[in-house]
């Protein structure tokens, strides 16, 4: 039988690319060179010494190992599984995820969690296949040698069903079995005028979910006080994300975190990349759009946990192109997963898990020469679509390649570290290894041509020996070996619709330091100009640089001899990045810490104050209203107003009671014409509107100027 389907609301993201000139790149290295060699010279030397001419490369990546993006948990690369399919537990399964690295495996199965009763093994209105009980999942999770994380059933069921499930799991059974969700997409349960979602509790407000959420967690950690409790987000810039449900203080995720942050461990969002265009060729451009998403359910994280929130995991649950679309089992599709996996694990989450391990056929197309089965599984569970049938069950689809060759790049406890792409149509990821190895994953995203990839180092000189080199391409019917095939630790041809892992060794007395990986970097204090960091010490430190990261550029902004720094001479409602590095008695640094992001907040005794509020939103699009007050001793007549958005694809559309502008991300109001002057000492207060629109994460500005001088917030 045909198995279910999911239905997502989703909509299309403008892409955003990081270009970078030769000219560009170099600039970069040379201000990182009193931190670390650039790696490249020696081969470059060699061919010039041998008279060889080395034709210009299609595509520059800059890779700098000095630039920490956070280490590879041991769930980092996941995959769902269903109560529904048939072939979830078919040993095949469990041998295919131990060879592509999957360390977490979630059950029992989207929204069919919010119906499903773990002890009766049943879901009332759905299908169940046998053989696909929790201690048979459990077998094969073993197998697998992954972790589960176990979606309770909020829908329709109770805190102490789900502590029963605790103790079953965790105390009779002994599984260990320590992340646990609270519900599926709540969000869907139709509060917002939508509804997929099962839900018996009669109100299905978000603030009704959050306090379900802290008595799930009480029940749950009485049983078990190691389990780490999940609550459902919605993901920022997608519905129902800003839309404000009668009788609601805010949106759903505003509303949640404002009322858990103290019971949870992690988060849970899903992200399907969708857009009028359904095709994974399409969907790769999206994830561009990806980053700042999660960047912004950090910023939820961090104002309503303060300084709790780098304890609160995030978990990207769910992730595929989009149901229904095209493109599914094909090529494009499995270099989709390969990005989607690096970017969004890049981008500070703990987990990602690909919907669906089976998933069943749906609409038939051709892609790339190959019959692509509309099927959002990794792996084929032999069903048919008319007279059009799948492959043998488990036969891997792209997808799972895709998953696959980001096994290549290391495993728990390794350094992902930026690296920095020339062209849109190819990505660059990579992996600084705890041994000292480096490897570095390429993406060609373009079907007609191969693409000629110059490498460059910062922090990290490859020894001279030839890399190992696997690709999974056209003709590859799995990752494969490639090594001796002439890519280089300069230069790397890679296929179209391809994509190649290269993996170098460093050059013999240039490894790691004698110093220990410095603790991640807390924020202590900020103000409008300054940041206070301090970070754990770190053996055989001699001395501490706090750098800062753009991309795969970095630069030093602080140094100390001790575990803590200030930074000044800051820009107010400025956002940053840091990390630190130890350096031992010879001057070799460490590896990176992993990073944080902090941003400055706004002068105290300004001469001015402004308040943002959005009013309303709609996913894409919302209401603000601006108040402002004259905190000087002089009225001001002919003011303006200015902000810069934080992200890309937010702008203002129509506005009131005011002229607007916007240059990129720049927003210019002005007073409209015939308005009297501001009054002083903040005796009144002028207040315009407008409509915006949102491609994206919809965060708010973190600073306004009134006629050049920044105001305070309030």
């Amino acid at each position: 039988m045909a198995l279910p389907h999911r239905s997502r609301r989703a909509r299309a993201r403008h892409p955003r690319h990081l270009t970078r000139t030769a000219a560009a790149l170099a600039a970069a290295l040379a201000l990182l060179s009193p931190l670390g060699a650039v790696g490249t010279a020696g081969v470059a030397s060699a061919a010039s010494a041998a008279g060889q001419e080395t034709p210009a490369a299609d595509v520059d990546v800059q890779v700098n190992t000095q630039a920490a993006l956070g280490r590879l948990s041991g769930t980092a690369r996941g995959v769902n599984a269903a109560v529904w399919d048939a072939h979830m537990n078919d040993p095949e399964v469990a041998s295919l995820m131990k060879a592509a690295g999957v360390g977490a495996m979630r059950y029992p199965g989207g929204s069919y969690a919010d119906i499903y009763h773990w002890e009766t093994h049943t879901a009332p209105g759905g299908y169940v296949a046998p053989g696909t009980g929790f201690d048979a999942f459990m077998g094969t999770v073993r197998a697998t040698g992954a972790q589960p994380i176990l979606i309770a059933n909020y829908g329709s069921g109770t805190p102490e069903e789900a502590a029963g499930w605790v103790r079953y799991a965790n105390i009779t059974k002994g599984y260990g079995a320590k992340l646990w969700e609270i519900g599926n997409e709540i969000y869907g349960n139709g509060h917002y005028g939508s509804g997929w979602e099962h839900d018996d509790h009669a109100d299905k407000s978000p603030r009704e979910y959050a306090r379900q959420v802290r008595a799930y967690a009480a029940a749950m950690k009485a049983v078990d006080p190691t389990v780490k409790i999940g609550a459902v987000l919605t993901a920022p810039g997608n519905w129902p994300d800003g839309v404000v449900g009668e009788g609601d203080a805010g949106d759903w995720n505003h509303t949640v975190l404002s009322e858990v942050t103290d019971v949870i461990d992690f988060v849970s969002v899903h992200w399907y990349a969708g857009g009028s265009d359904t095709s994974a060729d399409a969907a790769l451009d999206r994830l561009s759009g990806l980053p700042g998403e999660l960047r912004e359910v950090r910023n939820q994280l961090d104002r309503y946990a303060g300084a709790d929130s780098p304890r609160i995991g995030i978990a990207l649950t769910e992730v595929n192109t989009n149901t229904g679309g095209a493109q599914l089992t094909a090529r494009p599709n499995g270099l989709f997963a390969a990005d989607a996996f690096m970017t969004a694990l890049e981008n500070g989450v703990f987990n990602v898990d690909w919907w669906n391990t089976h998933n069943g056929a749906d609409r038939i197309t051709t892609v790339d020469g190959e019959t692509d089965y509309g099927d959002m599984g990794m792996l084929s569970s032999g069903g048919c679509t008319g007279t059009v049938c799948e492959p043998a069950p488990n036969t891997p689809f792209h997808p799972y390649h895709g998953m696959k060759m980001t096994s290549e790049l290391g495993s728990a406890g390794d350094t992902m570290v930026a690296a920095a792409s020339s062209a849109r149509d190819v990505s660059a990821h990579a992996v600084h290894r705890r041994d000292g190895r480096l490897s570095v994953l390429l993406i060609n995203k373009n079907p007609d041509a191969a693409r000629s990839v110059g490498l460059t180092y910062a922090g990290f000189t490859p020894s001279a020996a030839a890399p190992e080199v696997r690709r999974y391409a056209r003709g590859d019917t799995g990752v494969t070996d490639v090594t001796g095939s002439g890519a280089s630790a300069s230069r790397v041809t890679v296929p179209p619709y391809g994509m190649i892992t290269v993996t170098l060794a460093p050059q013999a007395g240039t490894g790691t330091s004698a110093a220990g990986t410095p603790g991640t970097p807390r924020l202590e204090a900020v103000t409008d100009t300054t940041a206070r960091l301090s970070w754990a010490g770190a053996s055989g430190a001699g001395r501490y640089l706090v750098q800062e990261r753009d991309g795969a550029h970095t630069w030093v902004v602080g140094e100390s001899t001790g575990t803590s720094v200030t930074l000044r001479n800051l820009p107010a409602g400025s956002t940053h990045t840091v990390n630190v590095l130890a350096s031992d008695a010879s001057g070799r640094f460490s590896a990176p810490s992993d990073p944080l992001t902090f941003t400055t907040g706004t002068p105290s005794d300004a001469a001015c104050a402004v308040t943002y509020h959005r009013d309303t939103g709609w996913g894409n699009g919302f209401v603000a209203t601006v108040t402002v007050r004259n905190l000087s001793a002089a009225p001001i007549t002919g003011w303006t107003v200015d902000w810069d958005w934080p992200v890309e694809g937010q702008s203002v559309s129509s506005g009131w009671n005011a002229s607007f502008g916007q240059t990129g991300r720049h927003v210019r109001v002005t007073a409209p014409e015939g308005s009297g002057p501001l009054a002083a000492d903040g005796a009144s207060t002028v207040s315009f509107g407008f409509v915006g629109a949102n491609d994206g994460p919809n965060p708010d500005p973190t600073a306004f100027r009134l006629n050049g001088s920044v105001c305070s917030g309030g």
